[in-house]
């Protein structure tokens, strides 16, 4: 009797540690919409996007001046900065939610660096480092009709 239990016990645990997994598999298997580091909430590492438009320059943001969009905290350096983020965001976040735009155009996602970026047609894009932002001004018109192609399905890779 004690092993018939014991088998429908351990049959239970077996699936329902299966259904555990699977979900946490799903749950894992979309990227964020919004880049941001790990352990952090921080969009564009905290720097503020705005900035990019007013100063053309990166400037880290202040936790004075922050606002919760698309699943991140963004920071912004002076409150006027937060009061235009808040009026049309999507005119100031960078572009692939901050992921490296030069990634994004070959199909896949990596850290978008604030201190690599370049602002073409009206829009804010994020490379991952020198090297990667060098190829990208190489033909940036090219890779952003890739990288519009490739989002934002690249996130389920």
């Amino acid at each position: 009797m004690h092993s018939r239990r014991f088998a429908a016990f351990a049959a239970l645990l077996l699936s329902l540690a299966g259904l555990t997994f699977g979900f946490a598999g799903d749950a894992r298997a979309a990227k964020p919409e919004t880049y941001t580091p790990r352990f952090s909430s921080l969009a564009v590492e905290g720097y503020d996007a705005v900035a990019y438009f007013e100063e053309g320059a990166p400037v880290k943001g202040d936790a004075a001046f922050e606002t919760s969009w698309r699943g991140a905290t963004w920071r912004f350096s002076t409150a006027e900065h937060l009061a235009l983020f808040q009026a049309n965001p999507e005119s100031y976040a960078p572009q692939y939610g901050g992921y490296c735009a030069w990634a994004v155009a070959h199909g896949y996602t990596a850290r978008g660096n604030p201190k690599n970026w370049t602002i073409f047609d009206g829009k804010l894009y994020l490379n991952y480092n020198d090297k990667v932002q060098a190829d990208w001004m190489k033909d940036v018109p090219g890779y952003v009709a890739k990288g519009d192609a490739n989002w934002p399905q690249v996130l389920e890779k």
